[in-house]
């Protein structure tokens, strides 16, 4: 692409892509300066294990927020499938089961496990949260609404409860079953260093974009992995006509009249009227010559693993409908609390709160055909409270001790050694990658590890005063009129959703207009 670029991009995760291809579309000058060799960031799949081909997504696993509309207009090509269970919790030597759709076996094991009481709250609270949802996703491709908009669409009580107190009020309140409590709850705490009566209500942000995605929350499995959204998203924004460049790692960012320069380590410098910044606001912080703000830090185990089978498990529950789902482990309310003090105490959890989901039950792609013919599977666990903070003393024998207590509580679910179910690589070690916080830190510049780039924020106009841009109309504004955030630390950007990209597209798009009209 001759000359300067009318936008460049920092950042090549599925944001930029998406930002690109809107606005190469739309007829500008777009490049995208990723510093990896790769595009898509943490939405990417790859051969993890020597010698196993299986393709798996390595740091992001499931899609709920990406919106029909985003994939309509790009014409993404991308398949998502409905696991065929919700969520299998053990609970002894039994569990409770939520099918998808929920039939007589989950009203069965609420009757046991939780009390009858339970199971009619637990299907009223969905449904309020199903009108929640398609209220609300509408909105997160819109300019931001004022509050009291928002407000006035949904039922005060469920509003109070879930945006004006802690969390763990509501769940008190609705459901007598700790164990309930503790499957609803995983939603508020996935990624976020807070606990269910945090009174900064953070745990109430991060629940709400989990429950909101596309009008339904579900959380569907991409077929192909997380490297074939990566791939249509790379594809879309090629054929718009956008510049993706790799190994092209930004060093600084400096002002010049009406451009901003960046400054590459290669020594290249490109200038641009305007700037996406798909990192972290606080890496553009440090790129601007800027000492960054204090941002919460990740909070996260992520471990992938490769079976030659899924192994049984001491409920007695076919290992091909507990592991279809998330399958809950160690997550109570009460595990949940107990964990976040452990934490905040300084020590890992034990047992460790984590959630497991396979893949391969959904989508078989991923593997080979020789691994499939052979039955394998893969497995992801995320586990909970194991914040950066953890980790820093003694990064590498913490990551051993983390993973450690995480495969037990895996194991402690199981009839039989997960063990003896792991296939080896080439050269005869399990199928196991653990990555900390601090491991995503180094793979993919997310300070702290912090997949969310920061603590998230309510999806609509939290104070009084009315926009006064384009950018804070979308959501995408920095103290700089020519540099917007188009990446997870815009307002509505966490999670795989394209819809920072979106929304700063959208915000160069009117602010160029607006220039043209004068």
């Amino acid at each position: 692409m001759p000359g300067d670029p009318d936008v460049a991009i920092i950042g090549g995760g599925h944001n930029a892509g998406v930002a690109a291809a809107y606005l190469a579309r739309a007829g500008l000058q777009v490049v995208v300066c990723e510093a990896r060799d790769r595009f898509g960031g943490a939405v990417a799949s790859e051969p993890v294990f020597p010698g196993v081909a299986a393709n798996l997504s390595r740091f992001s696993y499931l899609v709920s927020l990406l919106p029909d509309r985003i994939v309509a207009d790009l014409g993404l090509e991308i398949e998502l499938r409905s696991r065929p269970v919700a969520s299998y919790t053990p609970v002894g030597d039994d569990g409770i089961l939520v099918e998808r759709p929920e039939g007589d076996e989950t009203a069965v094991s609420f009757a046991r496990l939780a009390g009858s009481a339970d199971y009619p709250a637990w299907g009223e609270f969905h449904d309020q949260l199903a009108d929640i949802a398609a209220a609300i996703a509408p909105t997160l491709t819109e300019p931001l609404r004022p509050v009291d908009e928002v407000r006035a669409m949904i039922d005060p009580a469920l509003w109070h409860g879930l945006v004006e107190r802690p969390l763990g009020d509501l769940l008190r309140q609705r459901f007598g079953s700790d164990v309930v409590r503790g499957i609803v709850a995983t939603d508020a705490l996935i990624g976020t260093d807070t606990r269910l009566d945090d009174p900064s209500l953070r745990q109430n942000r991060c629940f709400l974009y989990h429950v909101i995605g596309n009008g339904t929350g579900e959380w569907r499995v991409p077929v192909g992995g997380m490297g074939a959204v990566a791939a249509e998203i790379e594809r879309a924004a090629r054929a718009a006509g956008a510049d993706l460049r790799f190994g092209a790692r930004v060093e600084a960012v400096r002002e010049e009249g009406d451009n901003r320069v960046l400054e590459l380590t290669d020594g290249t410098e490109l200038r641009a009227g305007l700037v996406l910044a798909g990192c972290a606001p606080a890496v553009l912080d440090r790129l601007r010559g800027r000492t960054p703000a204090e941002v919460s830090e990740g909070t996260q185990i992520k471990i992938n693993m490769v079976l030659r089978r899924l192994p049984r498990l001491r409920s007695g529950r076919d290992p091909e409908q507990a592991f279809a789902g998330t399958l809950h482990l160690h997550q109570s309310a009460g595990d949940l609390d107990r964990a976040a003090e452990a934490a905040e105490a300084g020590r890992i959890p034990d047992p460790l709160p984590c959630e497991v989901y396979c893949h391969t039950l959904t989508d078989r792609s991923i593997l080979a055909p020789g691994l499939d013919a052979a039955g394998w599977h893969t497995l992801t666990l995320f586990g909970l409270h194991t914040p950066a903070r953890l980790f820093r003393a003694d990064p590498d024998r913490t990551r051993d001790l983390v993973r450690d207590a995480a495969l037990r509580s895996l194991q402690h679910a199981l009839a039989e050694p997960l063990d003896d179910c792991l296939a080896t690589d080439l050269n005869g070690r399990p199928c196991v990658e653990a990555m900390s916080p601090l491991d995503i830190e180094a793979e993919l510049g997310m300070p702290g590890g912090q997949i969310f780039h920061g603590d998230l924020s309510w999806p609509w106009l939290a104070g009084p005063d009315a926009p006064r841009t384009a950018a804070e109309r979308w959501g995408v504004a920095t103290d700089d009129p020519r540099i917007l955030l188009c990446g997870a630390g815009a307002v509505r950007g966490g999670a795989v959703s394209g819809i920072g990209g979106h929304n700063a597209a959208q915000a160069v798009l009117e602010l160029l207009d607006h220039r043209a009209r004068g």
